[in-house]
């Protein structure tokens, strides 16, 4: 990419001007084939972050990360689906929500009637600044994270999850890492993680950290062209659907959009703080998912089963909340998630 397409792209940005899909995927490419200096990565980072998010600078970076993606290759038997649970972080954090219902949903037997036969999930994920995010708690739960593209590829087959570690999936990301380490907020990359999955999901369920990005990254996958997608933020700031208030949820379904907002005491669940909901050391992270999939009681197993019902929802194989919910607490009590969690742990391995 020369030089002056460079510094072009970031004086629009400093004008407050977005970047449109043909701009921005063209300096994400130039970005992860190394075509770009720290300073210049940084500067780019930094002024979008200066602006309302934007779909179309989302969607042409979004085409590039999926350009470079290490791929997971798994073919899709008819009437599977294949989804995500993945979101941006940077909320406050809970505990390992999104990973504990990835197990709960790849373990659901789905009814007769439903047109889905089977729901497999690949778990894209990484590691956390607070040292507890998919990947360190998943290595303490005895899961082999560092498997291949082959294994993640059985791990779907054979048990109906896997985990995608983001880090050997985006190997062109070392060009960004040293500069988005250094500037110490979430960049655009928090947002473009969920929109790369590398297995291909085009059924998804993404928490964002921010309000303002629920509409935009709602109409990045709707140009993506995903089947069908949820995109939530919760009114107190979690990136959860989460049964500490009333969250937002703006529906993807093709290239319609719809918003809807639901409180969970409504659907028999009890509210909870956010203190509930926090896990104190990587071990308790561990613990937390260890015990809901046992059918523990507790807050932790309410909001995974909220965000499970979601993934359900998702996946098509229900419609609602309440029947969501239904499916998830009869999954846990028959002792199908704790037989997902004992073979992801023995087939990861190899």
């Amino acid at each position: 990419m020369e030089s002056s397409t460079i510094h072009q792209s970031l004086s629009q940005l400093l004008s407050q001007e977005p970047l449109n899909e043909s701009q921005s995927n063209e300096i994400f490419c130039a970005l992860l084939k190394g075509e770009l200096d720290d300073p210049q990565i940084g500067g780019l980072l930094s002024l979008i972050q200066t602006m309302p998010p934007s779909a179309s600078t989302l969607t042409g970076a979004a085409r590039a990360m999926r350009a470079h993606v290490e791929s997971v290759n798994y073919e899709l038997d008819l009437g599977t689906s294949l989804i995500d649970t993945c979101g941006t972080g940077g909320a406050p954090k809970t505990f390992n929500v999104s990973t504990a219902a990835a197990i709960i949903a790849a373990s659901v037997e789905t009814p007769a009637d439903s047109d889905v036969s089977r729901i497999v999930v690949a778990k894209h994920g990484n590691r956390s600044r607070t040292g507890r995010g998919s990947a360190e708690v998943l290595i303490a739960l005895g899961v082999n994270v560092d498997a291949s593209t082959q294994i993640q590829a059985q791990c779907l087959k054979k048990v109906g999850v896997c985990f995608c570690f983001a880090i050997h999936h985006h190997p062109a990301m070392k060009h960004a890492m040293g500069p988005r380490r250094s500037l110490g907020f979430p960049t655009i990359f928090n947002a473009l993680g969920p929109l790369t999955n590398p297995a291909g999901a085009d059924r998804q369920l993404i928490g964002v950290y921010d309000n303002a990005l629920v509409e935009p990254m709602a109409q990045t996958l709707a140009n993506l062209g995903v089947q069908r997608a949820m995109v939530v933020h919760a009114q107190d700031g979690l990136d959860e659907l989460t049964t500490t208030a009333p969250t937002r949820i703006l529906h993807v379904e093709g290239t319609s959009l719809r918003e809807e907002i639901i409180d969970p005491i409504k659907f028999g669940l009890e509210r909870a703080t956010l203190q509930d909901l926090q896990a104190t050391s990587l071990e308790h992270s561990a613990q937390i998912i260890r015990e809901i999939v046992d059918g523990i009681p507790s807050p932790f197993a309410d909001m995974a089963m909220l965000t499970t019902a979601g993934a359900l929802i998702v996946a098509g194989v229900c419609t609602d909340f309440e029947t969501g919910i239904q499916l998830t607490r009869e999954t846990v009590a028959t002792g199908k998630a704790k037989t997902t969690l004992d073979r992801l742990i023995e087939v990861s391995q190899g």
